[in-house]
């Protein structure tokens, strides 16, 4: 006998705003399968507010209150039983980020929670994730999103330790040279602290950038990214202009000028631990989020 429901996950980020819709199927006994069924993704840039102004926008506002009920008619449509919405980094540190959050909440009925690094980390490890750190070796974990990067070592199948670091692919071509180059800092000794009793380290790369550049890569799925392509893809973006990165390739406006911050911080993680390859399972927030609804992780909103 097979089970089909469908759940939905809206994850509010830094750079965007995603809508994913999973079907999850369930044949007698075994082990539930997480399909996509849909993913729409529209291009709000909380962060450009956020990390300038320090608060999220009346226009962004108002974008976010008819983003939310257009999910709310999509979940419908597709007959969606539960679903959640999280936002991280750019709701988190915006002055108003709360009072968004309610004013969305009084407007279309969706309530956002506002997560931190930690559980962001943790929900994304309910993922699939599991699947690829099993066995004796060890894992740099690197999830780049628009407003911070999330660090974990796993280490034989366990997590070690993590660290959230303001340093995101908006935030960066926001900030100034001097605030990059000293949160940077930050990171490498974390890196180099917390990997340097390890002989042998892997990358594990999350997020839209990652994902596109390892869709760039024509590499079939489950087969890494070594450092040498990922440096030379990185030399080859910053030599085109933005406007060539998304007439040659075809790169969304909201991706061309963030793939490459991105590409940077996954170079400076490979670099800094050692690794040589980066895995790409394509994975992220409303992919755990999915996750977490099933085994009732994170308490549904019906």
């Amino acid at each position: 006998m097979i089970s089909i429901k469908k759940y939905g996950a809206i994850d509010i980020g830094s750079n965007a705003i995603r809508l994913l819709i999973s079907n999850v199927i369930v044949k007698n006994d075994n082990e539930p399968q997480f399909k996509k069924s849909s993913l729409v993704r529209v291009p709000i840039r909380l962060g450009a507010d956020s990390f300038v102004k320090g608060k999220i926008s009346d226009e962004n506002t108002a974008r976010m209150i008819e983003a939310m009920e257009a999910f709310k008619l999509l979940m419908n449509v597709h007959g969606v039983e539960k679903y959640k919405a999280c936002a991280t980094s750019a709701m988190r540190e915006a002055s108003n980020g709360k009072e968004v959050a309610e004013k969305i909440l009084e407007e279309t009925g969706v309530q956002i929670d506002i997560i931190g690094g930690k559980e962001e980390a943790a929900i994304i490890s309910s993922t699939d994730l599991n699947e690829l750190i099993s066995g004796e070796k060890t894992y740099l974990y690197v999830d780049v999103g628009g407003g911070s990067t999330e660090l974990t070592v796993f280490s034989k199948g366990e997590i070690v330790t993590s660290k959230s670091f303001k340093i995101g692919t908006v935030r960066v071509l926001n900030n100034t040279k001097q605030e990059n180059k000293e949160v940077f800092k930050k990171v490498e000794a974390w890196i180099k602290e917390n990997t340097k009793t390890y002989r042998k380290v892997a990358l594990i790369g999350s997020g839209g950038n990652i994902n596109k550049l390892f869709k760039m890569s024509g590499r079939s799925e489950g087969a890494p990214i070594s450092y040498i392509y990922l440096n030379a893809q990185y030399q080859f973006l910053k030599k085109m202009s933005y406007g060539e990165r998304i007439t040659e390739l075809s790169l969304n406006p909201d991706r061309a000028d963030v793939i490459i911050p991105a590409t940077k911080i996954y170079l400076a993680a490979m670099k800094w631990s050692g690794a040589r390859k980066i895995h790409v399972p394509k994975i992220g927030l409303a992919d755990g989020i999915i996750k977490s609804l099933y085994y009732n992780s994170v308490e549904p909103v019906d």
